[in-house]
């Protein structure tokens, strides 16, 4: 039987074409975006709120629709049966930034055909990576390459973690995956944030992200904060990052991050992110190969 595959979540499309099975896709979310072919794949979800908003009203959208129990992604059901996909790949982390194994069954209970094989990823922190690649690999009948792949990001963020373990300085961060209101980064942008070289001072690696108060970053007294909303290009995120720039209080340094792309994927290119920070934090050892298409700096001072 010849595979079917269809990523309802982005980092799924990013792992499948890692393994050398895009052209095995046949369909996408409508976050699924990288790499760019995947672009002309017809688009099976959309957001159930609008997001082109403020932070604070996107925010109180989700919650309004988390507080009566209603999703905030729906399936072109019909469309997806007309695709007959083999596998679905969709994730249990988080039920806010993409589509979910509920939302899944669903959709299966809506007339999918019992013989699709869904597979759920459960990225949480930087380890469960290397699990999801493998997972996507098994499901579809390539072990090997899944583990070929797994390991030679491994063997790339080694090498990262390896060019800046020498650096004479180690800056406080303040990383937020949210900005109204806020809400610091946690799963495994803290993994990231050691291994480039750097103190993480909020959020826990493996854990969900908690919300803080500019008090508490206030008074953590950071090097620098680094702004990476969820969902956020970078020109977008720039723009939130300005908003903290005018808060009372605060001196240092602001980085902004393309979040959407880099730092909320838990995909392959958690390998570029941490390349990314690695350079924010140590221009002295790394180029700044992502400047201005990965990160900006919003406002100078701190590092």
């Amino acid at each position: 039987m010849e595979l079917r595959l269809l990523p309802l979540i982005s980092s799924a499309t990013e792992i499948v074409h890692a393994l050398g099975m895009g052209r095995f896709q046949v369909g996408r979310s409508h976050e699924c975006d990288y790499p760019p072919e995947v672009s002309r794949l017809p688009v099976c979800t959309w957001p159930n709120i609008a997001v082109d908003g403020p932070s604070a009203e996107i925010d109180r959208l989700v919650k309004e629709r988390a507080a009566a129990a209603a999703s905030i992604y729906e399936m072109n059901t019909e469309l997806v049966r007309e695709l007959r996909p083999t596998h679905i790949f969709t994730q249990t982390q988080c039920k806010v930034c993409a589509v979910s194994l509920d939302d899944v069954e669903r959709a299966m209970r809506a007339g999918l055909s019992a013989d699709v094989r869904v597979v759920a990823l459960e990225p949480y922190a930087l380890g469960d990576l290397w699990r999801d690649i493998r997972r996507v690999a098994e499901a579809c009948g390539r072990a090997a390459q899944g583990e070929s792949v797994a390991a030679s990001l491994q063997t790339r963020m080694a090498a990262i973690a390896a060019r800046v373990a020498s650096a004479k300085s180690k800056p406080r961060l303040a990383a937020l995956e949210w900005i109204d209101p806020l809400m610091a980064a946690g799963n495994w942008v803290p993994e990231l944030i050691e291994m480039a070289g750097g103190e993480n001072l909020f959020g826990v690696a493996g854990e969900h992200a908690p919300w803080v108060s500019w008090e508490q970053i206030l008074a953590a007294d950071p090097d620098a904060i680094i702004a990476m909303p969820c969902g956020f290009d970078l020109k977008r995120s720039a723009a939130d990052a300005r908003l903290l720039a005018n808060r009372t209080g605060w001196k240092g340094a602001i980085y902004a991050c393309d979040g959407n792309q880099y730092f909320n994927r838990p995909g392959p290119r958690l390998v570029e992110s941490l390349e990314i920070m690695a350079e924010m934090l140590h221009p002295e050892i790394l180029e700044p190969r992502f400047e201005n298409g990965g990160w900006v700096r919003v406002l100078e001072g701190g590092l």
